[in-house]
């Protein structure tokens, strides 16, 4: 029973998600008794896809078509495909992210696979059959699922698992063609917009988030945040009130009905706490909440939480920051 590890790149870097995804697909191989083969997609770059040999992959499928920088379902799913099928896997496993969802769904009707979504923790074998826990309810429940088709594809929720770094492993970069036409592209955006945030980080895969709510009092304080989030080399973020009142861009919501986030760090800087915005959030490692109300429901959810105003809070902190690095 091979597997298969859907590794997604982006400027030719791997992905965080996808270094868990592939440290999951080698331990789950491991306890199969077999080995994990990667199959990229996104802008990759080979150097960069042989240090998947520290995750414990031995082997990466390349495809080097060039339409395959930007995401498109039906080509990326004819791709994996392709890829399942030559590898001949039966256990195929990618990251909980939005081209995860976009393109599990797909390959679990085109290979009649189970399929489980939002998986926290490695699986439980019982004969043909796995068991894996995954996440429901916006973090608030955990089930138990069984795969039970020969095929099964498993989608791992960020944060969940470590990644594993096993210096100087490297792993087979092979080149790999699916035999891609211009019909697998025809669902193609006719426009990619990347919506990077300050210095270049996407904010789904940002490692450390600073975000900001109405307690900024306005788009004309938000240089607190962005000066923050600078010094730490992080992203920023709003909850769902600023970017109704057009301080900040749609695309820089998160919460339950924008983006959600999986960080080591995540700043909430004047923000009440919600649940629509703790369901965006609450599979970061560190929560760490700056708000002078003591009874923000935040301090909740928070591991580290300062009782202050913002404006006070934010010019020390973004100072000792940058005395520290």
């Amino acid at each position: 029973m091979s597997v298969l590890v859907v590794v997604e790149c982006d400027k030719g870097e791997v992905k965080k998600s996808s270094l868990e995804v592939a440290s999951y697909g080698a331990q789950v191989a491991q306890m199969l008794g077999t080995t994990a083969t990667a199959v990229a997609v996104g802008e990759a770059s080979e150097a960069n896809l042989a240090t998947l040999g520290e995750q414990g992959i031995t082997k990466v499928l390349f495809d080097a078509e060039p339409r395959l920088k930007d995401f498109v379902n039906g080509a990326y799913t004819k791709l994996i495909a392709a890829a399942t099928e030559q590898e001949q896997a039966k256990v195929i496993v990618l990251a909980n992210s939005n081209i995860g969802a976009a393109v599990g769904s797909r390959l679990a009707i085109r290979l009649k696979a189970s399929l489980a979504t939002n998986v926290v923790e490695l699986p439980k074998a019982n004969g043909s059959s796995f068991t894996v826990k995954r996440g429901a309810f916006s973090g608030k429940a955990f089930a138990d699922v069984v795969l039970s088709g020969e095929r099964k594809i498993i989608a791992v929720k960020k944060n969940s698992i470590e990644a594993l770094h096993n210096a100087g492993q490297t792993a087979q970069v092979q080149a790999f063609s699916a035999s891609l036409s211009d019909a697998d592209f025809a669902d193609a955006p006719k426009q990619v917009v990347m919506q990077d945030q300050a210095g270049g980080i996407l904010l789904p895969e940002a490692d450390k988030v600073v975000s900001g709510g109405r307690g900024m009092k306005g788009p004309e304080n938000w240089h607190l945040i962005e000066d923050l989030a600078k010094a730490l080399g992080a992203a920023t973020a709003c909850s769902k009130p600023v970017s109704d009142v057009d301080w900040r861009p749609h695309h820089e919501h998160v919460g339950q009905t924008g983006i959600t986030v999986s960080p080591n760090l995540y700043i909430a800087c004047g923000i009440s706490g919600a649940i629509q915005h703790l369901a965006g959030v609450n599979s970061s490692k560190v929560i760490v909440v700056i708000n002078k109300d003591p009874e923000a429901p935040f301090f909740k959810a928070a591991d580290y939480g300062i009782v202050g105003d913002v404006f006070d809070v934010l010019p020390k902190l973004t100072q000792a920051v940058k005395e520290l690095g």
